[in-house]
């Protein structure tokens, strides 16, 4: 629309940082499904200790300056092969088994996209008029594995970003469980056509929150007593895999928050965690960021609460119910009248507003806005949860249009009636230019979440789900630029 001011910043993907993963020699295409541990083992153990020695002095200068504590590494990845094991070993063969089970992933090896941005809740030491900021960010890496990673900033009083360069040695968090939800298990069963007798007989013992421990301990006696009731086996199978959706990873707090990874960890996000939305929430009565994630498991998507009030510890729980299906959740920063609202893209073409009462269960949706004009006759999307004005909420949208051009507009929805439009841009306020046309994927701009600061709209996006820059308008021509809705809801 020509009211947008791009920057020159350019975040790009850096094939440098990397992660250390365990490393099983077997699970690949070519080697098919038996692990070859076994005999990988039994190649070390015939080594000279000589020869040990020299691999290790040599694996030392090579990867030291590439990782936090290689030592470490090698010794922590020896100890999860220990099974391996047939005979005993020095210590230094044993470093170098650690070492043989160990490999390098590159976190941004493919790209780094689709940002999201809130304020810092540490804002200590900033320049006057200036806002620290988190940037949220899709990390790509090898076999299009997604994983969500962080960059820290500074917006001044004229809405220019400054991005700090992120500090080596990304890390993995801590994975530890968590409670469950007993009525967030019925509800994602519900979805799944299963939350009948059998499921009720095992979770009718549990409390309203309890822990894998009991879960495990009630599906043990189950499967111990007669089979006759329905879909046994199936529930039985079901149940630990809704359980592993609940958990939580934490840093310490000398890891600088670019460093911290949050690393897919349960079965159905075990090919990526993409495009985390977050939002700063003005309820006192939860979490003070939250944000939804997609879950990729390599064939199907699902939708994942993240919740931290500090960026040091994340909770990970999933979401359920008809506004929660497909992609792109996108949370209100408060109730509206009385109940948690989203923004929904639930039949994958159409935005919508769900409400829910708990952050969890999302069955109430109402669609508020069909593609209309040329730029989003595919489908339309959010870019980022709703930013409160005192005119409306201010809703960043995504249009896909012709040859899959990917554009950002906006629309206002009523502040009490969120279902409401009050107002809509004619056309988008950024779509690829001609420098940003070609990337991973072409022709694609898109956002994961803006925020307001000093009165001006700061939009981070991604480019060709390759790269991130950044664009900033005055609220106020945005809202000049509006119009009255052509259609006021979709039948």
């Amino acid at each position: 629309m020509g009211i947008v001011t791009r920057s020159k910043l350019r975040l790009r993907h850096d094939e440098s940082r990397v992660l250390t993963r365990l490393f099983i020699p077997g699970q690949d295409i070519a080697g098919g499904s038996v692990s070859r541990a076994t005999n990988t083992v039994d190649r070390i153990l015939s080594l000279s200790e000589e020869e040990v020695e020299g691999a290790l002095t040599d694996l030392f200068d090579r990867f030291n300056g590439r990782h936090d504590d290689l030592a470490g590494i090698f010794d922590a990845h020896a100890e999860l092969v220990a099974e391996y094991l047939t005979s005993p070993m020095s210590h230094a063969h044993r470093r170098l088994l650690g070492a043989a089970f160990t490999h390098e992933y590159s976190l941004e090896g493919a790209s780094i996209c689709n940002p999201s941005m809130v304020a810092d809740p540490d804002q200590r030491g900033v320049d006057e008029g200036a806002l620290r900021v988190i940037m949220s960010v899709r990390a790509v890496g090898e076999g299009h594995h997604s994983s969500i990673g962080f960059r820290r900033g500074e917006i001044d009083a004229h809405g220019q970003l400054r991005l700090q360069p992120a500090v080596a040695f990304p890390v993995v968090g801590v994975q530890r469980t968590t409670r469950l939800h007993r009525d967030l298990f019925h509800a994602l069963l519900r979805d799944l056509g299963f939350d009948g007798e059998t499921a009720s007989s095992v979770l009718s013992s549990f409390d309203a929150h309890f822990l894998p421990i009991e879960l495990d301990a009630a599906l043990a006696i189950r499967q111990s007593q007669s089979d006759a009731g329905v879909n046994v086996e199936k529930i039985a199978g079901l149940l630990p895999l809704i359980s592993a959706c609940f958990y939580e990873l934490s840093f310490s707090s000398v890891i600088d928050v670019s460093r911290r990874v949050l690393w897919p960890v349960a079965p159905h996000e075990v090919n990526g965690m993409e495009d985390a939305r977050f939002v700063e929430m003005a309820e006192r009565s939860v979490t003070r960021y939250i944000a939804s994630y997609t879950a990729f498991d390599g064939h199907s998507v699902s939708q994942q609460l993240l919740e931290t009030d500090d960026f040091l510890t994340f909770r990970s729980s999933p979401l359920a119910g008809l506004g929660a299906r497909n992609k792109g959740l996108a949370f209100f920063p408060r109730r509206v009248a009385g109940r948690f609202a989203a923004l929904s893209r639930f039949d994958r073409e159409t935005n919508a507003v769900a409400f829910s009462t708990d952050l969890h269960v999302w069955d109430d949706v109402v669609t508020f806005q069909v593609p209309f004009h040329s730029w989003e006759v595919v489908q339309l999307g959010n870019c980022g949860s709703p930013i409160e004005l005192d005119e409306g909420w201010l809703v960043m949208t995504h249009g896909v249009g012709p040859m899959r051009t990917y554009g950002i507009g906006a629309v206002l929805l009523d502040l009490q009636d969120p279902t409401r439009v009050i107002g809509t841009l004619p056309r988008p306020l950024l779509v690829a230019s001609k420098e940003e046309q070609d990337g991973y994927v072409p022709n694609v701009v898109y956002s994961c979440g803006s925020l307001v600061h000093s009165g001006i709209l700061c939009i981070p996006y991604g480019i060709a789900d390759q790269s991130i820059s950044y664009a900033s308008v005055p609220v106020c021509a945005v809202l000049d630029a509006m119009e009255p809705p052509r259609t006021t809801s979709a039948a």
